[in-house]
C-alpha cells in the first residue's frame, strides 16, 4: 500500500542515515592519590600513655547573664565612686546664689520656656534668677530648673503651694535645694535621690513617683470619705436588691397614683387656659359689636339732621357741597383718637 502514497509522505519512512565511527580515547588520566590506603600500625608509637585531663563543663545562657550583669554592676560601682570622689557642689560655678533662697523644680514641660515658668512662679514672690539645664551635647533642656527669689518666705510659700501644679500639661515637682544644704545627700546620677523609680532593675524599682506617697498621705482623709461613700453606695444597692415583693408592689402602685395625679394636673391646666382663651373671646366679640352698634347709631343721626333740615324763601338754599362738607367736617371734629387707642389695645390683647 506504500507504493501508492504520494513522494513527500515516502520521504517519511525513509531510514537514516548510518551513526558514524569514532575512535576510541588514548587512555584515563592517573589519579592524583597514587598512595594505597595502610592501617594503624604505623602510628601506635604516636599515641599517649597518660590520662585525659578531666572534661570541662562550658557557661549556661542564664550564668552568662549573670556573670555580665555582675560586671555591669561592679563597673557601674567603680564609676560612681570615683564621680562621687570629685563631686563638690559648692565648687560648681552654675550653683551659685543663696541656697536657702533657691527652690528645686523637676518635671518641667520640654516645651515651657523660661519666661513661662516665671510666670508661674512669680504668683509667690518676686524671683531674682532662674537657672534652667541643658544637655550639654544638643543643647537641649533637661526638664529641671533651679529658682531663686528674692526672700526665703516667698521660697518656702513655693514649696508649699507649687508641689503638684500643672505647667503644660504636667504636674511639676518642688524641693528645696539639698545639695548645698543637706551634708551626705547626693544626686540622682550619683545614687542618691528621693524616690525609688531608678535603682536598678524591674524588680527593685518601683513604678510610681515617691512623691505619690505624700500626696496620697496628704489626702488621706479624702481617701477615707471615698471609700465610706462607696461602702454606703453598696449598703444602698444591697438593700434595694433585697426588697420583698410586697414592698416592691407597693412602690409601683404609689408611682402609678403620683403619675395619675400629676396627669389630672396637667389636663386641669390645660383647661382654665382654654376657658380663659375662650373668655378673652368673647370679650373681644363684645367690645365689637359694641363698636358697630356706635358707628350704626351715629349714621343714622347723620341721615336724620339732613332729612329735618327744609328750605325757607328768605333763606338761600346752599348747594348740597356744602352739606356734604358739614358732614365732613362733622366727621373731622369726631375724635377718633379713643377709637385708635381701643383698637390698639384689642390688637395688643390678641397678641
Amino acid at each position: 500500500m506504500t507504493q501508492f502514497l504520494p513522494a513527500n509522505l515516502l520521504a517519511l519512512f525513509s531510514a537514516r542515515p548510518p551513526i558514524p565511527f569514532k575512535p576510541p580515547v588514548e587512555g584515563l588520566k592517573k589519579r592524583k592519590n597514587s598512595h594505597c590506603y595502610v592501617g594503624l600500625g604505623d602510628f601506635v608509637s604516636n599515641f599517649e600513655v597518660k590520662p585525659p585531663p578531666p572534661a570541662t563543663r562550658g557557661e549556661t545562657r542564664e550564668e552568662k547573664e549573670e556573670r555580665k550583669k555582675y560586671e555591669k554592676e561592679t563597673a557601674t560601682a567603680k564609676e560612681l565612686e570615683r564621680k562621687l570622689a570629685s563631686w563638690d557642689p559648692h565648687t560648681d560655678p552654675n550653683a551659685s546664689g543663696d541656697p536657702f533662697k533657691t527652690l528645686f523644680v523637676a518635671r518641667i514641660n520640654y516645651d515651657t520656656t523660661e519666661s513661662k515658668l516665671r510666670r508661674e512662679l512669680e504668683t509667690h514672690g518676686p524671683i531674682r534668677k532662674i537657672h534652667m539645664v541643658y544637655n550639654f551635647v544638643k543643647r537641649k533642656p533637661r526638664g529641671y530648673a533651679f529658682v531663686e527669689f528674692e526672700h526665703e518666705r516667698d521660697m518656702q510659700a513655693a514649696f508649699k503651694h507649687s508641689d503638684g501644679k500643672k505647667i503644660d500639661g504636667r504636674r511639676i515637682v518642688v524641693d528645696v535645694e539639698r545639695g548645698r544644704t543637706v551634708k551626705s545627700w547626693r544626686p540622682r546620677r550619683l545614687g542618691g535621690g528621693l524616690g525609688g523609680t531608678r535603682r536598678g532593675g524591674p524588680d527593685d524599682n518601683i513604678r510610681h513617683s515617691g512623691r505619690v506617697d505624700q500626696w496620697e498621705s496628704r489626702g488621706g482623709d479624702r481617701g477615707d470619705r471615698d471609700k465610706d461613700r462607696d461602702r454606703e453606695r453598696d449598703e444602698r444597692r444591697e438593700r434595694k436588691r433585697s426588697r420583698s415583693p410586697r414592698e416592691k408592689e407597693r412602690k409601683e402602685r404609689d408611682r402609678s397614683e403620683r403619675d395619675r395625679s400629676e396627669r389630672s394636673e396637667r389636663s386641669e391646666r390645660r383647661r382654665d387656659k382654654d376657658r380663659d382663651r375662650g373668655d378673652d373671646r368673647e370679650d373681644r366679640s363684645e367690645r365689637r359689636r359694641d363698636r358697630d352698634r356706635d358707628r350704626r347709631d351715629r349714621d343714622r343721626d347723620r341721615r336724620g339732621d339732613r332729612e329735618n333740615v327744609r328750605p325757607d324763601d328768605d333763606v338761600k338754599k346752599e348747594p348740597e357741597e356744602d352739606v356734604y362738607e358739614d358732614t365732613r367736617n362733622s366727621d373731622r371734629n369726631y375724635d377718633y383718637g379713643r377709637y385708635d387707642s381701643e383698637e390698639n389695645g384689642i390688637a395688643q390683647e390678641e397678641a
